[in-house]
């Protein structure tokens, strides 16, 4: 059977307004028919890093968390720490980060909770129902202990998994520390020595130290020193290939991304298994990267519109094939990847384009194997 998939576009009469329109697709998709009486809500968000202008703002957290309380529920919006060096690798600086972009209990009306603790420890290991690749799942210990998971997720492209939509939200963002490198540790990235200039910006963003910039006679011929990555101490993040403003680091085209992404949609599963869960996404300002960098480019694509539904991988899928039937914005990187790479100007697949080094396919894939949701959806326009 299809899953229902409620949408709305971005365009607004006078008198109306984009949270007044989230809040009748979220009605219109089910949201009042979940039992939030005195129940916790987690709202699992992307608080963005400092620099990032491309996050959710936090009116859109807020229209949700009102929408909670008057339900009689308890929401609380959360993130888990990241692995790599910026401000949110712990809670102290997680929570700076929060504050600063704007993620306050005055604008949003709930508090915000770092859902794997101080330095990202505190977690629990939950079983993976139909895992394959992981039989448990380290998730923070916060998630977890909410009744009840709401997804709001700003959709975007991603350097490694391809697209960041509701599954990469809940897997990625819910898992612990811990358990972003378990499901980071198949990828190890690759430097393209003719490309890299030697600039040394990867180096400041691995939290592993596993970059080094290293010179070989023939490099010290030519352009001086190059980066090195030490795979023995990579731990797969990735952060090192969207920063690097040359394309000269890359993941080889193999089975890594794709188990990224399988283990991404496991840990989704873990999260919202044998609980009440909902999800949103919003497809505006969609950038090439994730708000994981401290910086966003242009948005390449125009905006679509809101997303609701209670099928994470049904939500995904109507999203990819929204952006993917968009126009490419001009002097973006997905117009500069169109017009430069082979056979790319007759690509339909703007996610593919702009990252040719992943398949997005397998976080769909995988997710309907193990249970998590259909692609199969019907689209419901909400006015």
């Amino acid at each position: 059977m299809n899953a229902k998939v409620f949408w709305t576009n971005m365009r607004c009469k006078n008198g109306d307004s984009l949270l007044a329109k989230l809040e009748r697709v979220i009605v219109k998709a089910g949201f009042e028919q979940m039992d939030f009486q005195s129940k916790y809500a987690a709202i699992k968000i992307h608080f963005g890093e400092p620099g990032n202008l491309a996050f959710l703002r936090p009116n859109w957290a807020k229209t949700v968390a009102d929408k909670i309380k008057s339900l009689g529920g308890k929401p609380f919006l959360t993130d888990c720490n990241t692995l790599y060096v910026g401000r949110r690798n712990n809670a102290l600086v997680h929570l700076d980060a929060a504050n600063e972009n704007g993620f306050t209990p005055l604008t949003t009306g709930c508090q915000n909770i770092i859902g794997d603790g101080l330095k990202g420890t505190d977690d629990i290991e939950v079983p993976v129902k139909n895992g394959v690749y992981c039989k448990t799942a380290r998730i923070g210990r916060a998630v977890m202990d909410a009744d009840i998971l709401i997804s709001l997720t700003h959709f975007k492209g991603h350097e490694c998994t391809g697209f960041g939509g509701a599954i990469k939200n809940i897997g990625m963002g819910c898992g612990s520390r811990a358990g972003k490198m378990i499901m980071h540790c198949d990828s190890r990235p690759r430097v393209t020595a003719a490309s890299c200039t030697g600039c040394g910006n990867c180096l400041k963003y691995c939290n592993e130290k596993a970059i080094s910039l290293t010179s070989s006679a023939a490099a010290a011929a030519k352009s001086g020193k190059k980066a090195k990555i030490d795979a023995g101490k990579c731990v797969g993040c990735g952060r090192c290939i969207g920063v690097c403003n040359f394309h000269a680091i890359d993941v080889d085209i193999d089975s890594s991304n794709e188990a990224l992404n399988c283990k991404m949609a496991e840990y989704t599963q873990a999260v919202v298994d044998g609980r009440q869960h909902f999800h949103i996404s919003i497809i505006n300002q969609v950038t090439a990267f994730c708000d994981c960098h401290g910086e966003n480019d242009a948005p390449i694509i125009p905006d679509i519109g809101i997303f609701a539904g209670f099928d994470p991988i049904a939500l995904d899928k109507a999203c990819i094939d929204a952006v993917n039937a968009a126009p490419a914005l001009t002097g973006t990187v997905l117009d500069e990847r169109k017009r430069t790479h082979k056979d790319a100007g007759n690509n339909p697949d703007h996610l593919t384009d702009v990252h040719p080094a992943t398949d997005w396919r397998s976080q769909i894939s995988h997710g309907e194997k193990i249970g998590l949701g259909t692609g199969n959806y019907t689209l419901v326009t909400v006015k």
